[in-house]
């Protein structure tokens, strides 16, 4: 299932032409996938964290840039996950328009969750697989 937060673009986020700094995008779809998870108990200190899955990584962002984003505001940034491996993850995303009417940018992004000791791969937990599995699209029959 598709899931929608709204994020914010501050000023400093801006080039010099007044437009959202290349860079900026990444971060954009960082704090839309945070919040969704941070909804669901997810902390990065284990302490606190209702998951035991708490150490990923960025392995791979591909964005591919659209429509450009001019001044501060907010947009929407839409995710879901295409697929859900042994130790990875990839979320799609779409970065678009308040009023959706416009795609500023659309990618994906794979997360790899390391054991904090080794920082190697190692598997999702039965609880995380379940919380991520409402983000999982069904295959297209096409």
């Amino acid at each position: 299932m598709t899931q929608t937060r709204p994020v914010h673009i501050h000023f400093d986020d801006l080039d010099a032409m007044g437009l959202l700094h290349n860079s900026r995008y990444a971060l954009l779809v960082e704090r839309a996938i945070s919040a969704y998870w941070a909804e669901l108990g997810w902390n990065f200190d284990p302490a606190v964290s209702r998951f035991k899955d708490v150490f990923l990584a960025v392995r791979e962002f591909k964005i591919t840039y659209s429509a450009p984003i001019a001044g501060a505001g907010e947009v929407l940034v839409e995710f879901w996950m295409d697929k859900l491996g042994r130790t990875s993850g990839v979320y799609g995303f779409q970065i678009l328009s308040a009023d959706r009417s416009t795609t500023h940018a659309e990618g994906y992004r794979v997360n790899v969750n390391l054991d904090p000791a080794t920082l190697r791969p190692t598997p999702f937990t039965a609880e995380t697989r379940a919380a991520a599995e409402p983000l999982l699209r069904a295959p297209s029959l096409a």
